[in-house]
């Protein structure tokens, strides 16, 4: 049963849904780069190392990841808008608890809460978008929806280390607050009429609760490999043995189950396993990226938070000036040929990078990023289109 469908949104309320839905894009991966720089502050602050301190990060990912599978049933159960506004409201409250939070501990649950409900976020803004333009604008309206991502990477590390070095770090989070009660007040008052309404359907509580399971016991031991000396330790193998175990019985469930949290019987189309994997893999090469580089340069190169994110900043400018010539181009040019010549320019950047030491001037680490952006701009749209 499908909701009913609804004529594209016109004039200023297509301006301001679009504005809404960036608005809260952009919150959500900023938060997802802004505090890359921050770690070693947060660290010290809190009395653990930098590499403890890199689970502020993890544990927002891992979360997200668990809850983004969640977001077609919670679209059904409750309404798409509904639900995105909920998300962006309990978003601003996870984002102020995180700038609250007085233990390592504490910081790191709140970042699970605010991964969780972040999930939901960019699928539902990418649905509501494109069905507020016609069918011949959604190239358009995508490489709209592309340039806002592009955005934060750039603002992110500079707002981080701005805020860091002359504030302090808890308003990396406090400043998600007001940006994103702007955007739910907006896309409520745009949206509301447009939901087709929530409708019950069954949770597949089995298979949420494998998910979980298996994905954080193996985010776990790749995260305290290092430190517990990989499978030298009991813990890591447990550790092992368990998402591996976990992952085994979550496979068999899913392929199963009627009504699955997550449809493994998508795997069965070719384009949609190889578009699934080149985009885990170039956003695994991204945000991998993204926060070791400034963690490095903050700790062997000596550059203090504002100056490693005037490092990473630069990774968005070419990505901006090209996302509307490919949004343009993209039915015209084929979009595999594009995503290829992405990973070329990925490969590049990192056989670049794969030169450094410390003794490399702020130029030479400003190229490789720079170029970084081309890639961006000739993947991320092209894929979403494939």
């Amino acid at each position: 049963m499908k909701g009913p469908a609804f004529p594209p949104l016109e004039g200023s309320a297509r301006v301001l849904g679009t504005l809404a839905l960036s608005l809260a894009t952009f919150m959500n991966v900023l938060d997802s780069s802004i505090a890359n720089v921050s770690i070693p502050a947060i660290a010290g602050d809190m009395g653990v190392s930098p590499a403890q301190g890199t689970w502020v990060i993890t544990s927002f990912g891992v979360a997200n990841a668990i809850a983004v599978p969640l977001t077609g049933w919670l679209t059904q159960r409750f309404g798409q808008v509904r639900l995105f506004v909920a998300s962006v409201l309990l978003f601003v409250i996870a984002s102020w608890l995180c700038g609250l939070a007085p233990t390592i501990e504490s910081l790191i649950f709140f970042r699970v809460v605010q991964g969780l409900v972040a999930g939901p976020m960019i699928p539902l803004s990418q649905t509501l978008l494109l069905a507020s333009y016609p069918p011949a604008l959604a190239g358009t309206a995508m490489a709209m929806w592309a340039m806002t991502t592009l955005v934060a990477p750039v603002m992110g590390p500079l707002l981080g280390g701005w805020i860091t070095d002359n504030i302090s770090w808890p308003w990396i989070f406090y400043i998600n607050v007001p940006v994103g009660l702007l955007a739910a007040t907006m896309a409520w008052s745009i949206y509301r009429t447009r939901d087709p309404g929530p409708r019950k359907v069954p949770l597949d509580s089995v298979g949420l609760g494998l998910l979980v399971l298996w994905v954080g016991a193996l985010q776990i031991m790749i995260d305290k490999g290092k430190e517990l000396d990989w499978f030298a330790s009991g813990q890591i193998v447990m550790l092992a043995i368990v998402a591996v175990v976990g992952f085994a019985f979550f496979l068999a469930w899913e392929l199963t189950e009627h009504h699955p949290i997550v449809n493994l019987r998508l795997f069965a189309r070719r384009n949609f396993v190889l578009g699934t994997s080149s985009l885990a893999l170039a956003y695994g090469l991204f945000f991998g990226n993204v926060v070791l580089l400034p963690l490095w340069l903050q700790q062997y190169m000596g550059y203090t938070a504002t100056w490693a994110g005037l490092a990473m900043a630069p990774v968005g400018l070419l990505a901006i000036a090209l996302s509307p010539w490919v949004g343009k181009n993209v039915n015209r040019i084929d979009p595999r040929w594009l995503a290829t010549a992405a990973f070329l320019v990925f490969g590049a950047v990192l056989w670049m990078r794969s030169l450094f030491n410390t003794q490399a001037d702020f130029i030479t680490i400003l190229w490789p990023t720079l170029l970084q952006g081309v890639g961006m701009a000739m993947f991320f749209i092209p894929l979403q289109t494939i």
